[in-house]
């Protein structure tokens, strides 16, 4: 079959601008079988910049086996072999996408926790060593996403190229201007409907996602400091998190740990992921959503956190980039609708109901 020209434009953009693949540089292309036709326009893509493709598929109907089936040496062990190959490979290219979102449904939470602890070195590795690997994490149009977001598989694909392939470095300088604000910043408060929330990002760096760490791009974020977070905030979006669903999520917060949560569905996983270690009750992330071209909720978060008029908080680990403050074995996004609430940075108003006054 002929492939879509908006695939081979966005494989471009992934090598030429998200990573910028260099001769000789090794590079790691991982996704799943549901997205071979981009795979196959990502090795050619890195070709054709003179570096050397490294492709891992991921097999579909596997892990929920896994899971089910696993002994405890199998659940502790460690692949050497494949970090000693991330190690040594300069980039890495994650394909979003998926053949079922809910195959981990029914699966052990725990088992789930625990394995994720264990690979919790690799995913820090790729995620937080930007000066040995540079990283992008790219959405592609699958049935299965299409099926999440509540649209046909060409709607979705319209949806998603239209988000992706964009001017980035335009763009980017709108992004660098809001990202400057905050970065001079000290105090937030978020205050409206479903949120009364104060923190402190003094100190803390603000980064601006201009598609190259994540396809597409479109927020800002920072690390609030770690212990300064007070209230209360209620999410309006769900999250699919490892095959579970988890929804209409409140968190109180006391000197920045989460002394207080509830939700109408998951909570119980909620629970197991708050447990996952003594850092996983704080927040590693705050994060506002400006990409215009994302005007609607997905069930996909590379895409719902960039909702324009939105903020999203995560529990646990805080980017090095952000300067870090809060290690963790998970990062898990929350996503709040900000069109009837307010954004307020040091006493002055930066944005209302989703609209910039920056």
């Amino acid at each position: 079959m002929p492939v879509d020209l908006r695939t081979r434009k966005l494989a471009e953009i992934v090598v030429k601008y998200s990573v910028v693949v260099k001769p000789n540089e090794k590079v790691i292309i991982s996704g799943g079988t549901e997205a071979l036709d981009f795979i196959i326009e990502l090795y050619k893509q890195v070709i054709l910049a003179g570096g050397h493709p490294i492709v891992s598929v991921n097999l579909p109907n596997v892990t929920d086996f896994f899971y089910k089936y696993t002994k405890k040496h199998q659940l502790d062990f460690f692949p050497d072999y494949w970090f000693n190959t991330v190690k040594e490979c300069q980039c890495y290219i994650r394909v979003n996408s998926e053949a079922n979102t809910r195959e981990l449904t029914n699966s052990d939470p725990k088992k789930i926790r625990d394995r994720e602890k264990k690979l919790h070195i690799i995913s820090d590795y790729i995620v937080n060593t930007r000066d040995k690997i540079r990283r992008v994490t790219v959405g592609y149009p699958c049935l299965a996403l299409a099926q999440d977001a509540e649209m046909s598989l060409t709607e979705y694909e319209n949806f998603v190229y239209n988000a992706c392939l964009i001017d980035w470095k335009k763009f980017g300088k709108k992004l660098d201007k809001i990202s400057s604000v905050f970065e001079k910043g000290k105090n937030v408060h978020l205050i409206g409907d479903g949120v009364d929330l104060k923190f402190s990002i003094k100190g803390k760096n603000s980064v601006a996602d201009k598609g190259e760490e994540n396809m597409p791009g479109g927020e800002i974020f920072m690390a609030p400091v770690r212990k300064s977070l007070d209230g209360w905030i209620k999410f309006d979006y769900p999250r699919i998190v490892s095959g579970k669903q988890i929804a209409e999520v409140y968190f109180k917060f006391l000197n920045g740990k989460i002394i207080e949560f509830d939700c109408e569905k998951g909570k119980e996983f909620l629970g197991e992921l708050l447990k996952s270690d003594e850092n996983a009750s704080y927040i590693g992330e705050f994060g506002i959503g400006c990409n215009p071209r994302i005007n609607r909720y997905t069930n996909d978060l590379l895409f719902d956190e960039k909702i324009s008029g939105t903020i999203h908080l995560a529990l646990g680990m805080a980017y090095k980039q952000n300067g870090g403050g809060n290690d963790s074995s998970i990062h898990i996004d929350v996503v709040k609708d900000m069109k009837k609430a307010k954004i307020v940075l040091d006493g002055k108003i930066v944005q209302e109901n989703g609209v910039w006054k920056i």
